[in-house]
């Protein structure tokens, strides 16, 4: 990359600091499984590197086949997003899973609850095995597909594509989802990477002959290829399931956003470029947000959140009496969980307990 070339407003910026007033960071702000708004956001002030990494995004028309028969939007100026990880093992995904495996799962799925005043959130994850009414949808190869109840959630992204989760969740859950977000593993992979690695307490040692992760107790630092695995590894953690892997997943959310926000990303412009470039690259969003602008925008709307103000939780769920290996949304905890999101109110304390835990 040649010389930095600072636009006139950020020369201004500059100036206005030196003379003493603070600048603040745009960095730590947002609470998504890998940060890309938050990045975006700091990419998002540095214009020069616009051109360059704003093709990188992909984008999804969701809007006509949601069409107008959704949940209402929330009553306040609160946000909904829904955040999948898709673990398709096509291309450079396979090689990070040792094999070839057609088709793509939603591995890792998040909705992202944002209050009013936009000052805090909740992130509630939806485990992958949980068993779920699927409502009418568009198949991938096209034709429509009838209601079918009792489908394993992560099969539905396969089967129908993204539009189809966001109307699954909303049917599930009665919430109007904002906006969507997806990022592949090769995607999240390199985007730690470019971060420099993240710093994970590891409360047991884990060794997975799986993934290959062979961690001691303890803090760890994690690169890309590491941090794949602890987000993934099941076998080694709980009772072997997809809800033990949850609390990997969740605590490594948070350790991710602490570690930009360590970072001072606009004091070193080929950093932050190098961090845009990879998480652009990686990324898919709906129409409204597929452009850098569109995220900068979106990110800097949420500027007041921190790290510490984050809550991950589980959606509550129980082991379903025909088939132990799967789950299904335990009541009435889950309905009190999906009504204080609806109502952007507190969320109870009962609405945060499952009896199934992973172990």
């Amino acid at each position: 990359m040649s010389h930095d070339v600072i636009p006139p407003e950020s020369r201004a910026a500059r100036r206005g600091a030196a003379k003493g007033r603070p600048r603040k960071r745009r960095t730590g702000r947002i609470i998504l499984l890998t940060l890309l708004v938050l990045l975006l956001a700091a990419g998002g002030t540095v214009y020069w590197m616009y051109s360059s990494i704003d093709g990188n995004i992909k984008a999804v028309d969701i809007t006509k086949e949601l069409g107008d028969n959704r949940p209402p939007k929330l009553p306040t100026s609160g946000q909904n997003l829904l955040v999948l990880g898709s673990d398709s093992r096509a291309g450079a995904n396979a090689a990070l899973d040792g094999a070839a495996v057609s088709g793509a799962r939603s591995d890792t799925a998040l909705v992202v609850h944002v209050p009013e005043g936009r000052q805090r959130a909740t992130a509630v994850s939806i485990p992958r095995d949980t068993l779920v009414t699927r409502p009418e949808c568009t198949r991938r190869g096209g034709g429509t597909a009838p209601e079918a109840k009792r489908v394993m959630f992560n099969s539905v992204y396969s089967g129908f594509g993204p539009a189809c989760v966001v109307k699954t969740v909303e049917k599930m859950s009665g919430v109007r989802l904002d906006h969507y977000m997806e990022i592949d593993f090769a995607g999240f992979k390199d985007l730690v990477d470019a971060i420099g690695g993240v710093t994970v307490d590891v409360d047991k040692p884990i060794k997975d002959k799986h993934t290959g992760l062979d961690l001691a107790a303890g803090p760890q630092r994690l690169d890309g290829t590491q941090s794949l695995a602890f987000v993934r590894t099941r076998y080694a953690v709980g009772d072997g399931s997809d809800l033990g892997r949850i609390g990997n997943q969740q605590k490594f959310l948070t350790a991710l956003l602490t570690e930009v926000k360590k970072q001072d990303l606009l004091g070193s412009p080929t950093k932050t470029y190098e961090i845009a470039d990879s998480a652009t690259k990686a990324l898919t969003t709906d129409s409204e947000l597929a452009s850098l602008k569109s995220l900068a925008d979106y990110g800097r709307s949420l500027n007041g959140i921190d790290p510490a103000n984050m809550e991950t939780i589980m959606l509550p769920v129980a082991y379903d009496k025909k088939d132990p290996n799967r789950v299904v949304a335990y009541e009435p905890n889950a309905t009190q969980l999906w009504t204080a999101i609806r109502e952007d109110s507190d969320i109870p304390a009962s609405a945060k307990k499952s009896p199934a835990t992973g172990g």
